[in-house]
């Protein structure tokens, strides 16, 4: 007698054919512990050298177990790890860096050298391997930058028992490696201040999972929190004359742009870290002044004291988590980019729209809505550029932070009305303006979260890219 079989049925069963080889394929490669390799990053914005620094032993790999080749094309790098013996790549991750940001500034244009911490995580392999780093190149293919031979008996390889620290679960929804990890750090947090830093990380919970799709997702995450006390309070603010040696090394003036908080003391904040099971990173700094920032696969930074922290944690964990792009153009970066745009953007939700007929969010697009997708642009301009104006006049007088939040305030109000009555708003298109470029980029939608800090949430496009990293994380 013959069974029939649904087809449901059948694709559950091919899933878990799949998942058991994948499985299998991890315990057959990897022991299950974490192997951190941090390297210094040297050169200028013609030329670069990669050079080992130490490799060191964490905890219990916290990733998918199922997830181990990288297919989402993200990141301007990518890691790769191949068997020594036969060249089987068996790990593999995109992700950006602050070099990778650095080397597109002035500075790096003029020719000045600097060397920046970095790191890369992957699963301790139980055999000989070759880590290699790749880079994305102006055409958007990969090329090999740097090699290096990894030998886990080795005496070199640090299994130093990890600095004791207090891990304590703000969510827990199951096994780390089914689910997608956020640690959230503190840096300028006193002992004193440490209610102050639990209650911004609570604060990033809840402005997390209000937002779309991250609260239908809720169930896939679990949320860390680990205590690293300051001497003194605040983080480092350079253009205020103030100085601070915090545990993180997080600090306002990054690439010398007076709001963007980075950490460039990669060690010093993966030591701390390294006591929790981790993919994603959010580092809160102690402080009132408006600033934030986010690197894919690296880390997100926001002033916890900031009346627009809720929407530093979201938009900057879009940044880290998913490698959405800044969809803004008329606020300064440090960046000299080309306006003269021949290569699509890796971001998801930022196109050059070389071919309109292929549009990189077609899946999405919305009946109706030409593309390019006229807008208001002049309008918006005009008054973009206007309280730009303002804002670095108050910048410039040292107004009070209040000053700064209440010109938000009316930005808020204007260009949720503005961009709200376009005629094509809510509608998934191609809208002119995006990537800190005026001309030759595209958003998808009039507004987002990764345009304005209206409270209008993530567009289509920005939401399915955020999907598709959770259900990566959480293959089991």
């Amino acid at each position: 007698m013959c069974k029939s079989w649904s087809r449901p049925a059948v694709v559950l069963l091919v899933l878990i054919a799949v998942t058991s080889v994948a499985q299998a394929a991890f315990d057959d490669d990897f022991t299950g512990k974490t192997l951190r390799v941090d390297y210094f990053h040297t050169g200028t914005a013609a030329e670069e050298i990669y050079s080992l620094d130490r490799m060191r032993i964490e905890g219990d790999w916290p990733g998918s177990r199922v997830w181990l080749l990288d297919g989402t094309d993200l990141g301007k790098y990518r890691v790769e790890l191949a068997d020594l013996a036969t060249h089987r790549v068996m790990f593999s991750r995109g992700f950006a860096s602050i070099y990778g940001e650095w080397e597109t500034t002035g500075e790096a244009a003029s020719g000045t050298f600097r060397t920046l911490e970095e790191a890369v995580r992957i699963p301790e392999p139980k055999r000989p391997a070759q880590l290699r780093l790749r880079k994305r190149t102006d055409e958007g293919s990969f090329q090999e930058v740097w090699q290096v031979k990894i030998d886990p008996s080795s005496r070199f390889v640090d299994r130093a028992p990890l600095p004791d620290a207090r891990v304590v679960a703000l969510l827990e929804n199951g096994d780390p490696a089914t689910k997608v990890d956020l640690l959230v750090l503190g840096d300028g947090f006193t002992s004193g201040e440490m209610a102050d830093y639990r209650k911004a990380a609570e604060g990033v919970v809840t402005a997390l999972f209000a937002e779309e799709p991250f609260r239908s997702r809720k169930s896939d995450f679990n949320v860390w929190i680990i205590e690293t006390p300051a001497d003194r309070s605040g983080v480092s603010r350079p253009r205020a004359g103030v100085f601070r040696n915090s545990p993180l090394g997080a600090r306002y003036n990054s690439l010398d742009s007076e709001r963007y908080i980075l950490s460039l003391e990669d060690r010093a904040w993966r030591d701390a870290a390294a006591a929790a099971p981790y993919d994603t990173v959010i580092m809160l700094v102690n402080e009132r002044k408006y600033g934030g920032g986010g690197i894919f696969n690296l880390y997100s930074t926001a002033s916890a004291g900031s009346a627009f922290a809720p929407y530093l944690y979201v938009h900057e964990f879009g940044h880290h988590f998913a490698g959405l792009g800044d969809e803004y153009y008329t606020s300064p970066v440090s960046y000299e980019s080309d306006p003269d745009v021949t290569v699509e953007p890796w971001e998801p939700n930022v196109t050059a729209l070389l071919d309109p007929t292929a549009l990189k969010w077609g899946d999405l697009a919305s009946g109706g809505a030409p593309v390019p997708t006229p807008w208001g642009k002049e309008a918006y301009d005009s008054a973009s550029r206007a309280s730009q104006k303002v804002r670095a006049e108050l910048r410039a007088s040292g107004a009070a932070e209040e000053k700064l939040e209440e010109l938000f305030v009316k930005e808020q109000v204007r260009f949720t009305k503005q961009l709200g009555d376009e005629k094509y708003a809510g509608k998934v298109g191609a809208f002119e303006g995006a990537g800190y470029q005026p001309r030759g980029l595209y958003r998808p939608s009039a507004d987002c979260i990764m345009f304005t800090r209206d409270e209008v949430g993530f567009c289509p496009v920005c939401r399915q890219a955020i999907n598709r990293m959770i259900d990566l994380h959480t293959m089991r």
